[in-house]
């Protein structure tokens, strides 16, 4: 072991990361640890190397990734620059080890081959470089990633480099489905007087996200059962209860309760909303490009628009954890 990896053991670079399905509130998450001090929120870094480096999408800052000073400095200080990165090596070791059917043999490191141990560590090493770089270039001692795929926190609870504190974030499968069902612009993708198939989020019918739910979410349990430290956030909770919710998860991500200023946070009328700074996040939800006034407040377009053929359809497929996070028998 070198001394750089020694003394990277013996410091390592604290990861909030934020797990579950996409549209159940992560985003909203992140910005708010954001601007806790000490945390760098820096988006999905898992889509990092296809939208930023390979795709040269927008920042969160609003520049493209090429021209954004912070995500230059990153590259330098992990890579010696971002030319230097084979990205197709990158996806080929993605698509070997981070995917949501390697969960079971992820969760068993110790019988994984030779072959997937080589690549494992190859591909979360990575990671390692890019969160100990955007530690030295924000000056962060704790990094929020928005990633969300439970495969890719299970590779990185494999590396003793990474101080991993998972946030389990779980939205109302319904109001997650129906969420899926919508069309949501992607404005890094595209000019605005183009459109092509990238201007848009994925969308998903209601079944299919059913099951991704019940995958990402039964998979962060299982994580959790495996040691790695887990807290579960609801959404509704969230929204509804800002600041305890908050409180929550900086406690748990270790923060100094001393340094937690929370005074972003504030009431216009009846309605809360938080005070949002820039962001270098390299990829996520439109959200990250919001800066200066942001309402919180929940969405349950669900309850009104989704028909019910689709609610029961839902509610069936995902009836046991459905139950377990307290969902069911809640008022309508």
């Amino acid at each position: 072991m070198s001394a750089a990896e020694a003394r990277s053991r013996e410091h390592p670079v604290r990861v909030i990361y934020l797990g579950g399905l996409g549209r159940s509130g992560s985003t909203l998450l992140e910005r708010l640890l954001g601007e806790l001090p000490g945390v760098c929120a820096c988006g999905e870094v898992v889509h990092l190397w296809q939208r930023g480096v390979t795709g040269n999408e927008r920042c969160g800052c609003g520049l493209e990734f090429s021209a954004c000073d912070f995500w230059k400095q990153v590259g330098k200080e992990a890579f010696g620059g971002w030319d230097k990165v084979d990205i197709d090596r990158i996806g080929y070791l993605k698509d070997a080890v981070d995917r949501t059917r390697m969960i079971p043999r992820l969760s068993r490191p110790a019988r994984l081959s030779s072959r997937l141990r080589s690549d494992l560590a190859e591909y979360s090493g990575n990671y390692v470089r890019v969160y100990r770089a955007i530690a030295d270039v924000s000056g962060c001692g704790a990094i929020a990633d928005s990633s969300k795929h439970a495969s890719l926190a299970f590779c990185l609870s494999s590396r003793p480099e990474i101080d991993l504190r998972v946030i389990h974030v779980v939205r109302d499968s319904r109001a997650v489905a129906y969420s899926w069902t919508t069309r949501v612009p992607r404005p890094e993708a595209s000019r605005p007087e183009q459109e092509s198939p990238g201007s848009y989020m994925t969308t998903y019918s209601p079944s299919k996200a059913a099951v991704h739910w019940d995958a990402q979410n039964g998979a962060l349990q299982l994580l959790a059962r495996r040691g790695t430290p887990v807290l579960r956030i609801r959404y509704e909770d969230l929204v509804q209860a800002t600041e305890q919710t908050l409180r929550r998860a900086a406690t748990f991500a270790g923060l100094p309760e001393g340094d937690l200023s929370l005074n972003f946070l504030h009431t216009e009328g009846d309605e809360p909303c938080a005070e949002l700074t820039t962001a270098h996040t390299a990829s996520g939800n439109p959200m990250r490009f919001t800066t200066g006034r942001l309402p919180i407040r929940g969405d349950d377009r669900w309850r009104s628009a989704m028909p019910d053929s689709q609610r029961r359809t839902v509610t069936a497929l995902t009836f046991p954890l459905l139950r377990s996070y307290g969902y069911l028998g809640r008022p309508e």
